[in-house]
């Protein structure tokens, strides 16, 4: 985790792949609208600069919406942005509205530094858990999911995405013709990650995945967006340089496939998946709970 905070540690690196993280935001936000659910307490679990936040707050008025994440300077950039907004729109509206705008806890929610597989909170303290191309940065998800449904209440929604195994397949491609060492992270299977859910106590996990392909005009530009990404946080990544003559190979082998409109691919593979905590069915003590409805005559 510390590698993962020292790529996130300036905010203004990462500005360039906001984008896919906006798409990918929408489409959670799509799913959501399927599932009802009315939380008090909403975790952002790997909030990044907290654009998240802002949307939770608005889809759930009432509750109150914590960020965490492991980077301080990220966490720094969300509570910047939010104190201008909140500024700006409490300048605009004051006169009409002198108490809390718009009636919610948003000057209420809290910024966590914290690890996933961590959370300073005791048993049963959140209503619904968050995580947009977040958890794929861990080294242990399943940790993480153990975690999470420790904090979840009864009933309580998980609702992540992350990346999956086929994304940056065309950079893997390219650097595995030049280097055996490992250029990109081993992402987690679909398949995987929904038993990790099942193995942590959650019921019934949902998983769904899609392609989306983001094309380039120039190799320059999908590089800087790949380091936009996070770049490489694997401990075992390669020392020393890479050296001039593997990085004109990798060069050489993105520009081999540009497409017929002269574009050059890159893979992203993202996986959705949403589960809730069940009704637990042993105590602490590994005791069988059996539930009686008692019908009233």
């Amino acid at each position: 985790m510390q590698r993962v905070r020292e790529l996130f540690a300036v905010p203004a690196n990462t500005a360039e792949s906001n984008f896919l993280r906006r798409e990918i935001a929408g489409r959670m936000h799509e799913r959501l609208a399927l599932i009802k659910i009315n939380p008090k307490q909403v975790l952002d679990a790997g909030c990044g600069e907290g654009s998240d936040l802002s949307i939770l707050q608005d889809n759930f008025p009432e509750a109150q919406v914590i960020g965490l994440d492991a980077s301080l300077p990220m966490l720094t950039a969300a509570r910047a942005a939010r104190n201008a907004a909140s500024s700006s729109m409490n300048r605009l509206f004051g006169k009409w509205l002198p108490a809390k705008l718009g009636g919610g806890n948003a000057g209420n929610a809290g910024l966590i530094c914290g690890d996933f597989a961590r959370l300073p909170f005791g048993v049963n303290a959140i209503d619904m858990i968050w995580s947009n191309l977040a958890l794929h940065w861990h080294p242990q998800p399943d940790r993480v999911f153990e975690e999470w449904r420790r904090v979840l209440r009864v009933d309580g929604l998980l609702m992540f995405s992350c990346f999956g195994p086929d994304t940056f397949k065309e950079l893997r491609e390219a650097f595995g013709r030049a280097d055996a060492a490992p250029h990109t992270l081993p992402f987690v299977d679909m398949h995987d990650f929904g038993d990790m859910l099942v193995h942590a106590g959650f019921s019934t996990p949902v998983m769904d995945m899609e392609t989306i392909t983001v094309t380039y005009e120039t190799v320059a530009k999908l590089m800087s967006d790949v380091r936009a990404w996070g770049g490489n946080p694997l401990a075992n990544r390669r020392a020393g340089l890479f050296g001039r003559h593997g990085w004109k190979q990798v060069l050489a082998d993105l520009e081999r496939r540009r497409r017929d409109d002269g574009t050059i691919p890159l893979t992203f593979e993202i996986i959705y998946g949403h589960a809730f905590r069940p009704v637990p069915k042993v105590t602490s003590r590994g005791e069988a709970i059996v539930r009686l409805d008692l019908r009233r005559k």
